[in-house]
């Protein structure tokens, strides 16, 4: 296969610095509700990039599940590979990639942890087997094999058949920005990347070439 060779046309969409809203969480809105309307499967799947104490990176998808004016919402496990590089180092990164429309969204900023209320609320409203897994996963850690899993997740779903608390070490993370890149493909390669960096308070917005 000669991967050189493979490229396509971004033909769908423009985007101009003088269009764009003043505020990058309302420029984000605008995208996301033009993704959610295409129906795509996981819209809300964004990367999260972490690093080490000493600097190592490591990236994953995780979902996005609530934003606001202030932030990204997205809920795990604390003591998770991702949890404890958090712990260590709050500066994060996120990546929304939708090729359907030809777009990405870059955004840099700092994880802090939720209110316990809210982690609650999210993990109350899961599908209990689903609840389940969250409480009985000893997420990042090493197993034999997926019988022992399974085995977890039986043992875990006999003993609390009744009531599934949100466990101490599982909740959210808000993503606070302070940096976004809104990617828009065109022809040629000659793609459109507007910048929002903030700046004492205030949205500082900019072009940058391709």
């Amino acid at each position: 296969m000669n991967l050189s060779a493979l490229r396509l046309s971004y033909t769908k969409n423009e985007l101009n610095e003088e269009k764009v809203s003043k505020f990058p969480f309302e420029q984000f809105k605008i995208w996301f509700d033009e993704i959610l309307n295409s129906e795509i499967i996981e819209p809300n799947a964004m990367v999260l990039s972490t690093s080490s104490e000493d600097g190592s990176p490591s990236s994953r998808v995780v979902l996005l599940k609530e934003f606001d004016d202030e932030g990204f919402i997205f809920f795990t496990n604390y003591e998770s590979e991702k949890g404890k590089c958090i712990e260590k180092n709050s500066k994060v990164s996120l990546l929304f990639f939708w090729k359907e429309l030809e777009r990405q969204i870059r955004i840099n900023g700092v994880a802090k942890k939720t209110d316990r209320n809210i982690s609650e609320k999210y993990f109350n409203s899961r599908p209990i087997l689903s609840r389940i897994a969250a409480a009985a996963s000893p997420q990042s850690n090493i197993i034999n094999d997926r019988s022992q899993l399974e085995k977890m997740f039986e043992e875990y779903k006999s003993k609390n058949s009744d009531k599934i608390e949100t466990p101490l070490n599982w909740g959210g993370y808000k993503i606070i920005p302070h940096y976004f890149e809104f990617w828009q493909g065109r022809e040629n390669r000659l793609h459109d990347r507007i910048v929002y960096k903030k700046e004492n308070n205030d949205w500082k917005i900019f072009r940058l070439a391709p």
